[in-house]
């Protein structure tokens, strides 16, 4: 059985102490929503049913970074967010934008509730997960309300967006 050498063992321990840092400073986080897959992160989505539904999850296939999920026209599109390793936050945003660093994840949201910041849409309505209350400060902001009933339909009707299932996003 190989054996690892000092530094190799506490490389991987500073590794694991940190996904736990990471993890903890996550959980505080209002619209996390933890270990759920891109099927359930969907419906939750669809379930809010306005333009601007956000909510966090981890990444199914990178181990240590998250999801940012925005439903958008019927489309769920999906953000990495990371941490480096001075602890700042980025999302991984459209080519065009500039990489922005942020302390705090939630600082990293209340940026991207503004728009044309490389995302769909301004992040609007946040999606706690069920059982979850949000936080006052996370309620919708009374702006957001009237992002989403500025859109009309074709008869010039304001109404609220459908309940509908997600649609595959189109390729870039």
């Amino acid at each position: 059985m190989p054996v690892q050498c000092a530094s190799e063992q506490t490389d991987h321990h500073q590794e694991r102490a940190t996904r736990a840092e990471t993890r903890a400073s996550m959980d505080s986080v209002a619209v996390y929503h933890g270990n759920i897959g891109k099927t359930l992160c969907e419906r939750r989505l669809c379930e809010a049913g306005k333009d601007g539904s956000y909510l966090i999850r981890d990444s199914e296939s990178v181990p240590g970074v998250y999801c940012l999920c925005v439903l958008c026209k019927g489309y769920v599109y999906t953000y990495r967010l990371h941490q480096d390793a001075d602890g700042s936050w980025a999302a991984e945003t459209a080519p065009d934008q500039q990489k922005r660093l942020f302390r705090r994840v939630k600082n990293l949201i209340s940026a991207f509730e503004k728009p044309d910041q490389g995302i769909a849409i301004p992040l609007l309505y946040p999606v706690s997960p069920p059982g979850h209350a949000l936080p006052q400060e996370q309620q919708p902001k009374l702006g957001a309300q009237s992002h989403n009933q500025n859109h009309s339909t074709p008869q010039g009707k304001n109404q609220p967006t459908p309940r509908v299932k997600p649609k595959k996003r189109p390729s870039l």
